[in-house]
């Protein structure tokens, strides 16, 4: 009860500590940001300026504003950039860790998928193979088709069965 009790305490503490630590994080943020705009804009003295004065100081402005709006934009399609950067590489990572660990236990493979990894080697090989299969007639004897499979995979397990189906591919 007591223990339970005093952690309770601790975890109110600091809770209090940590609000009052972002409250003061937000009125420095705001600060920062009075003393940037106040730096690069001055504030204006606009009393015994003539209309022509007046006028130049509109014109100015005006640039000022471009030129920022400019920055601005450049700055938006790098933020832009970067997001979809981070987007894809966040993609990549999600697929790297998908390859490494695979979860055996809950992945459910067909026979195919077993057959032909995931090379386009094995693919190639799983079509010759595939191709290479007699049909066979329902009266005829099931082993030559057994006989038949193995000659064609001895083949094919060689350098030069690899180099027939490459050859073949192209």
């Amino acid at each position: 009860g007591m223990f339970v009790t005093g952690i309770f305490v601790f975890q109110s503490k600091l809770l209090k500590k940590a609000g009052s630590m972002l409250v003061a994080e937000i009125e420095e943020k705001k600060l920062e940001k009075e003393r940037v705009v106040d730096e690069s804009v001055p504030p204006l003295k606009l009393s015994g300026l003539s209309a022509q004065e007046l006028q130049e100081l509109c014109n100015e402005l005006h640039r000022k504003i471009d030129v920022a709006d400019e920055a601005r934009y450049d700055m938006g399609v790098k933020v832009d950039k970067n997001e979809n950067e981070i987007q894809s590489l966040k993609q990549k990572i999600i697929e790297l860790k998908g390859i490494k660990k695979p979860r055996l236990k809950r992945v459910k493979k067909t026979t195919d998928d077993m057959l032909g990894a995931c090379t386009e080697t094995s693919k190639l090989m799983k079509a010759d193979f595939k191709a290479n299969l007699r049909t066979v007639k329902k009266d005829e004897d099931k082993k030559e088709e057994v006989t038949d499979w193995r000659k064609n995979v001895e083949a094919l397990s060689g350098m030069e069965g690899r180099k027939k189906l490459f050859n073949a591919g192209q």
